[in-house]
């Protein structure tokens, strides 16, 4: 017994000796594949130092990178690399003023022209596909995500109390969309004569900035045009942001001073069940007559029901707020990813900021002269300030109404009656927006 057990003992120590030095030949083999494989050489200190220094940003717009890549992999322009990215960074301090200074929907404004200096920083890559700007592109806007988000947040704060009270004030909103419409023909007209090369489809997602409607922009662009998301996107909530300094212009140049001071009042109570029928109603005609515009108008009579049922607070406060606030945090700096110098100052995207001005323009001045055009039958008068609210930047196209009515006279408040064609507008360019999408897809 006792000989078995020495054997035993023996052949385990012998075992687990062969074990030992299996695992230190591998060590070493290890070690000395990993010497092999490193790459390091040693360096001087005055190397170190000209290494370091050729690496910082300043030397990148001095002297930069011949061979260096834009986002999407492609070589890039000397005066992109330089000249151009510079620009754009003043660009984006321009925008920080606007909002902070001037307090032009900063909300918007800021998260877009941070994005936009983020996007323009040489060597970082920030807006590449592995950039957390790209990122955030690829996981909100590209895939629409975001626009519907958005679109059940605003649902969620959009009172159609205003509307429903003064139901003729749709045709504000309707009229605003004329913008689309027109710049869709200027569009295709300027590709005849070969000003520009635009298909049909990418004229259609252009014109739809003319809603100055960003999300809407960015659901139709990824439907007909894809590879001009990111300049529609970009051009639309621009203007989103400086409505306050495109639209007073516009609305001062076709108005009278008589007309600014016309006094609006609340013709009838709205009751709650109207307000709970009314989204319901408004979702079922959009699957019956254009289901391509449901996605857009369904979220956002989805965020419009939970808060007119009063029985889920809960969900209308995180709608209303910190959803729509996170998501437009995202939706900024994805927006503004697109600022880089090799992406916007480029001929096409000038095209797009030219067209999508004009198609905004037209919009603004079309609700206002019909709001004129309608004062000219009987009934109650409207001002037609608040036809530029036809728009559907919401609210801040109301605000601006709002705002240019009480610099003519301080008690006539016109912002919940500006929230009738306001509303108004956001269903219309979704509407625009299926019909584009049905006929062009």
């Amino acid at each position: 017994m006792k000989n078995i057990v020495i054997k035993f003992l023996a052949l385990f120590m012998l075992l687990a000796f062969t074990n030992v030095s299996a695992n230190q030949s591998t060590n070493e083999s290890t070690g000395t594949n990993t010497h092999k494989e490193e790459t390091y050489k040693s360096q001087t200190f005055g190397h170190m130092v000209s290494g370091f220094l050729k690496s910082t940003g300043i030397v990148a717009f001095i002297s930069p990178d011949p061979d260096e890549l834009n986002a999407k992999g492609e070589k890039m322009s000397t005066f992109h690399k330089g000249l151009g990215r510079a620009l754009m960074i003043i660009l984006t301090f321009f925008l920080f003023w606007l909002a902070i200074a001037k307090g032009f929907e900063p909300l918007l404004l800021l998260p877009i022209a941070f994005g936009g200096l983020l996007a323009n920083i040489p060597v970082a890559n920030i807006g590449g596909a592995h950039g957390f700007l790209g990122v955030i592109y690829s996981m909100g806007l590209s895939n629409e995500m975001f626009p519907i988000i958005i679109f059940m947040g605003v649902g969620a704060m959009t009172d159609f109390g205003p509307l429903l009270s003064n139901p003729k004030t749709a045709l504000l909103g309707g009229a605003a969309q004329f913008g689309i419409f027109g710049t869709l023909v200027g569009a295709v007209a300027l590709s005849q004569y070969g000003i520009v090369d635009f298909t049909l489809q990418q004229a259609s997602a252009i014109s739809i900035i003319g809603g100055a409607d960003g999300p809407t922009s960015i659901f139709i662009a990824t439907k007909l045009a894809p590879e001009l998301l990111g300049a529609i996107a970009v051009a639309s909530y621009s203007y989103m942001a400086m409505v306050p300094i495109i639209q007073p212009p516009i609305m001062k140049a076709l108005t009278t001073d008589a007309e600014r001071r016309i006094k609006m009042t609340t013709l009838r109570h709205v009751s709650r069940l109207e307000k709970l029928v009314f989204p319901v109603m408004v979702l079922t005609l959009a699957i019956l007559v254009l289901p391509e515009s449901t996605p857009l108008i369904g979220a956002f009579m989805f965020g419009n029901f939970l808060k007119e049922s009063g029985v889920v607070e809960r969900l209308n406060d995180t709608l209303q707020n910190s959803l729509i606030n996170t998501v437009t945090i995202f939706l900024g700096l994805g927006v503004g990813s697109k600022l880089a110098a090799d992406q916007f100052l480029v001929p096409q995207t000038m095209f797009i900021m030219a067209l999508g001005i004009v198609a905004f323009s037209v919009g603004t001045a079309s609700g206002v002269l019909m709001a004129k055009l309608m004062n000219m039958f009987p009934g109650h008068k409207i001002n037609p300030l608040i036809g530029s609210a036809g728009v559907s930047a919401v609210p801040m196209a109301a605000r601006v109404s709002n705002k240019v009515g009480m610099e003519f006279d301080r008690n006539n408040m016109l912002l919940m009656h500006a929230m009738g064609p306001n509303v108004a507008g956001v269903i219309g360019s979704a509407v625009a927006a299926g019909v584009l999408i049905s006929l062009f897809q």
